[in-house]
This record gives C-alpha cells, structure tokens and sequence, in this order.
C-alpha cells in the first residue's frame, strides 16, 4: 500500500491505493468519479483522458501512486469551469456528442489545449485530438464544437 495525497478537482484528499491501482481505477472507484470511461485499456482510445498537472493524458496507463503531488482534474470538474462550461453546451449545441463514450476524454483533451493556448490553430485542434477515438461523429462536429468555443470567447 501506498499513501498518497493529490488534488482531484481542486480538492485536496488523502488515500492508500495499492502498488499496482490504476489512476483510472482511484478516480472511479475510490472518488467515485465515473465520468473518466474505460475503453482499450491500453491507452489508444482517449477516452480515459483526465487533465494531469497541466497535460492530457490517459488515466489507463498510469498508476495512482505516480500521481502523488500532483493534480488531476477530471470531466466531472468542467461544470465549475467556464471554458468547461462552453465547451459542453458547444458539444452539445454542434452534435459533438453522439454515443457519448468518448465525450469526457474529448473534453479535456480539448479543455487542456484550451487551457495552454485559447486561440488554437486548425492544425493544433488536430493534433491535441489525435489521441482520442470517436467512431460516431466523424470528427467534423467535435471540431465545430470546439471552434465555437473560439468564436464565443
């Protein structure tokens, strides 16, 4: 066991989590924040990505134990946010939610580009995408949602 302290959200907590415990794992099942989805496992799909000291990253591949000191921010801290807030209602607004599945790593994958720099190019949008899966929406309303998040700033 190991314990470890970290902000999740803005809150600071304290918990033992096991040598070989996911991060993913410690937000869901310990945090109880089930909007960070599980899809490869791998680290392929994107859709476990959560905001980890200023950077997108999947939560699949890194332990929790690794994340002592640091702070993560997960899909559940956008609505306290007000480019999270924008980015939502534009996802919802521009149909860049469709199943749904990858729409919380999308979300922060966008949200941490945003963060580092508001006014992103097409090509930048592109790339800091490139590691999230969606099989519904063909990219082109995840893109539009995130321009309108541009426009509207």
């Amino acid at each position: 066991m190991n314990r470890i302290e970290l902000k999740v959200n803005g809150v600071r907590v304290q918990r033992d989590v096991e040598d070989n415990q996911r991060l993913i794992d410690f937000l869901r099942e310990d945090m109880r924040l089930t909007g960070t989805k599980e899809g490869c496992s791998v680290g392929e799909c994107g859709a476990c990505t959560v905001i980890l000291d200023g950077k997108a990253v999947c939560s699949c591949l890194l332990l929790a134990a690794q994340c002592d000191g640091a702070e993560v921010f997960t899909v559940e801290s956008l609505r306290h946010d007000k480019v999270g807030q924008r980015l939502q209602t534009a996802f919802v607004r521009h149909g860049g939610v469709q199943c749904g599945f990858c729409t919380p790593g999308v979300l922060m994958s966008a949200k941490a580009l945003l963060d580092k720099n508001p006014t992103p190019s097409d090509a930048q949008i592109n790339e800091a995408l490139e590691g999230n899966l969606c099989r519904c929406t063909g990219y082109v309303p995840i893109i539009k949602s995130i321009k309108a998040v541009l426009k509207s700033a």
